[in-house]
């Protein structure tokens, strides 16, 4: 699957610039290097002049002749990275692949190519190695797909899926530790989508991917090997824009996604044994969000604290916030309380990375303020 984004089939108006891109790389497939020390001269190449319809019969050739079955030859291979052993590259595409990969880690390429293949009426799944290294691919996802059926009338859509593990706790660099849904949910025209289990991230993905329109899958990293479920491969899809409630209560609702599902749970435990019977929501769709589900719940329990992993200013939290009290100000018998990551970038050692990440004491503490228990 991780080969897949890189090799995108031109469409729309990235044509010309993905045959600008492919012909000097074609050409230069004995020079690159496989370990990357060839890309600095790659780079120096980037912008060849051609003339236009050169450009597009180049582009056709290289996808026919070289890009397909290197891709063919690449996804065979069950564990990535013997592509590297010497096996593997006894085969001419074996080699022109890895070279290919090496050559195009990139971010923005792909999110242009992605947006080229899914104006064309495929279903393509770009990824972002993490979700720090989003960002260059963002002025695709809010400039063009985003805004691809409205800027067409309707005439053409970008059905495609943004995937980029998501989140801190792995004790990771601060690039690899980002937790900005946030950057996502105020662009109107895309979805976006934070699984909490495997079994969800299974029936969501599926549901991301049969979606007309662009969908970003945040990928909570930290719950990679945190849960082990049986996932039967059905290909049952869930509904993208419903809450789960995890579980029931009274006294207090606990609203989170992601990641900070388990931790929410746990605090739930903790709660129930000094008698707080505490509801637990997973949003899992912060766009759009299913609000409705959240002010059924606050009649019931008339208390309410969200629950995130980023960072305050201008999270989902706020926005909870804000809609609780245009929504269900007459049933809340205390404020919106709000439990965030710290405002500081992710710090890499182990101990600077909990005190930064909302801890079960932090939901416990939060849930007993708004029902006045000490």
């Amino acid at each position: 699957h991780d080969a897949l984004p890189i090799f995108l089939h031109p469409g729309f108006e990235h044509r010309l610039e993905l045959a600008a891109m492919w012909a000097p790389v074609a050409e230069e497939f004995d020079d690159l290097d496989l370990a990357g020390r060839g890309s600095r001269r790659y780079e120096r190449r980037m912008t060849p002049r051609l003339d236009s319809q050169a450009a597009l019969a180049s582009s056709d050739r290289i996808w026919e002749e070289e890009i397909l079955p290197a891709l063919a030859e690449y996804i065979r291979i069950p564990n990535k990275s013997q592509a590297f052993d010497p096996k593997w590259r006894e085969h001419g595409h074996m080699e022109r692949a890895v070279s290919l990969i090496e050559a195009w880690c990139r971010k923005q390429p792909i999110a242009g190519l992605t947006v080229g293949l899914a104006a064309q009426g495929m279903k393509p799944v770009a990824e972002a190695q993490f979700e720090g290294f989003i960002y260059p691919m963002m002025e695709h996802i809010a400039c063009h797909a985003a805004r691809l059926r409205t800027r067409t009338r309707g005439r053409m859509t970008c059905p495609a899926v943004f995937r980029a593990p998501w989140g801190g706790g792995i004790r990771a660099p601060e690039h690899h530790s980002e937790a900005n849904e946030h950057l996502f949910t105020n662009i109107p025209g895309i979805r976006v989508v934070l699984p909490s289990s495997p079994g969800r991230a299974y029936g969501l993905l599926l549901a991301a991917i049969r979606d007309p329109d662009p969908v970003v899958f945040l990928e909570p990293k930290r719950i990679y090997r945190q849960y082990k479920e049986d996932v039967p491969d059905d290909g049952e899809a869930l509904p993208l824009d419903v809450c789960f409630v995890l579980r029931d209560g009274s006294d207090v609702t606990l609203v989170t996604w992601g990641a900070q599902v388990k931790e929410t749970l746990e605090a739930a435990d903790a709660l129930a044994a000094e008698g707080i019977s505490a509801e637990v929501i997973d949003a899992r769709s912060m766009v759009p969000f299913n609000y409705e589900k959240v002010v059924e719940s606050v009649k019931k329990t008339n208390r309410i604290v969200s629950v995130e992993e980023g960072w305050p200013q201008s999270g989902m939290g706020a926005e909870i916030a804000a809609m609780m009290m245009e929504q269900a100000f007459d049933w809340l018998d205390a404020p919106v309380v709000r439990v965030h990551g710290q405002d500081v970038p992710m710090p890499y050692a182990a101990n600077l990375e909990r005190l930064a990440l909302p801890q079960i004491d932090d939901i416990v503490a939060a849930a007993k303020a708004v029902c006045y228990r000490s």
